[in-house]
């Protein structure tokens, strides 16, 4: 017989008073603990010098692994999946819609007693038809369980992107994480400015928008970065020193392309609390070798296998077999996710744990080593219990005027901005 875990009575009285109403409502007699991304963030600004991960679960030994990490770690963490990845044109099994589900019955399979934040990232707005009907799909993110969203229309011109943001803030429950992004992630092309993310910050304070985080093109990229050039922490320094009396912390978007020690200067230099961590996370999973950047190592252009690592043999080769016949070549075997979940749940037993395990010590690793995110779990179960709310409230406060940013002004103001976009592209990650 299985002995039923025993929780702390602090912890008790944190999944109490710190799961928002959407979390309770869906997980009544949950013991995992789900709570704001707001949270998660306030943490990582307490303890100083840290970040924690926004681990991307594009299949389900992603989410067991970055869980199991975090609660050996005893750090606050968030499980996220972008809109690209996981919206209504997915290309993984994972979705915005049944991730906080996944992840409320890990938590409660494993034990997991951390807090974690489930957040829907880059949900994207490219044109301005996409604000209406995103309205409907945003409340529906928070029906299911989300937590925590960025909203991204970094694709549009500068007055459109924080229109939009303006537009649809609205739709977002008050309590939860909220994230903005000002530039494509698209590596050295079209590096973001202190004067955009002003902008941006500026016009959103002014309509009693406070987002938790603000992602820049700060020199990396989504998938499989090809250089070692990475994040430039100088400007990212610079532009979170601009945007310091708003109160904002980074997220810092295309970890997997930079190695420890740069992702140590991210920490120590600027107010990132927030890194996703995606394509290394999928292909550790799957058993492939990375290097210390998370990046799948090529011999001749091809991803090496580890064996006895990852998933199956045969498994690996059905999927190869895939990938050639539909072309997918680098990057785009991420396409792999959907057709192949149920595949790769149906493997033995040690083949699913030793994929998850190799995700946990990949992402324990980044936890201790790296992001210096120990012990945060007990800093947000600390704060619930001061506050006695799955609401901490806003960490800024207003400053700029509203009459300064009507839509007429946003317009004009936004063409005296000097900026270069870079080439247009397919960055949907």
């Amino acid at each position: 017989m299985i002995k039923p875990l025993k929780y702390s009575s602090d912890f008790e009285t944190a999944l109490d008073l710190g799961r928002p109403p959407n979390v309770k409502k869906l997980f009544p007699n949950s013991k995992a603990l789900l709570v704001s991304g707001k949270y998660i963030d306030q943490a990582m600004l307490l303890k100083e010098n840290c970040m924690t991960i926004a681990a991307n679960g594009r299949n389900s030994f992603v989410i067991k692994g970055a869980l199991s990490a975090a609660q050996r770690a005893n750090a606050a963490i968030m499980i996220e999946i972008a809109r690209s990845e996981g919206g209504t044109g997915a290309y993984c099994a994972v979705n915005l819609w049944n991730i906080a589900r996944m992840t409320d019955a890990f938590m409660n399979e494993l034990g997991i007693t951390i807090p974690v934040a489930i957040h829907a990232d880059h949900f994207g707005i490219k044109k301005l038809e996409d604000i209406e009907p995103a309205k409907k799909e945003i409340v529906s993110l928070f029906d299911s369980g989300i937590t925590s969203i960025a909203i991204d229309a970094s694709h549009m011109p500068d007055d459109q992107n924080l229109l939009a943001n303006i537009e649809l803030c609205p739709y977002v429950p008050g309590w939860a994480g909220l994230e903005t992004e000002v530039g494509e992630i698209k590596g050295k092309l079209g590096l973001s400015t202190a004067q955009e993310a002003l902008f941006l910050i500026q016009g959103l304070n002014a309509h009693n928008i406070f987002p938790n985080w603000i992602a820049l093109n700060n020199g990396t990229t989504h998938g499989i970065e090809a250089s070692d050039t990475g994040i430039n922490v100088e400007l990212t320094a610079q532009i979170h020193e601009a945007l310091s009396k708003y109160k904002i912390s980074g997220a810092q978007h295309g970890t997997s392309g930079n190695n420890s020690e740069r992702l140590r200067e991210i920490v120590s230099k600027t107010r990132t609390t927030k890194a996703n961590v995606a394509t290394a996370l999928q292909m550790i999973s799957w058993g492939l070798e990375v290097n210390d950047y998370g990046n799948a190592i090529l011999d001749n252009g091809n991803f090496i296998k580890q064996k006895g690592r990852g998933v199956s043999e045969d498994m690996w080769s059905q999927m190869l077999a895939y990938t050639k016949a539909n072309d997918l070549k680098g990057g785009n075997f991420k396409k792999l996710n959907l057709p192949f979940e149920s595949k790769l749940l149906v493997q033995p037993k040690e083949i699913r744990d030793r994929m998850a395990k190799d995700v946990e010590k990949f992402v324990y690793d980044l936890l201790t080593n790296v992001f210096n995110t120990t012990d945060t779990a007990q800093i947000v179960i600390d704060e619930i219990l001061k506050n006695k709310s799955h609401d901490p409230g806003f960490k800024a406060e207003k400053i700029e005027s509203k009459d300064e940013w009507t839509k007429e002004k946003i317009i004009e103001k936004a063409s005296n901005i000097t900026a270069d976009k870079g080439p247009a592209g397919d960055f949907d990650d």
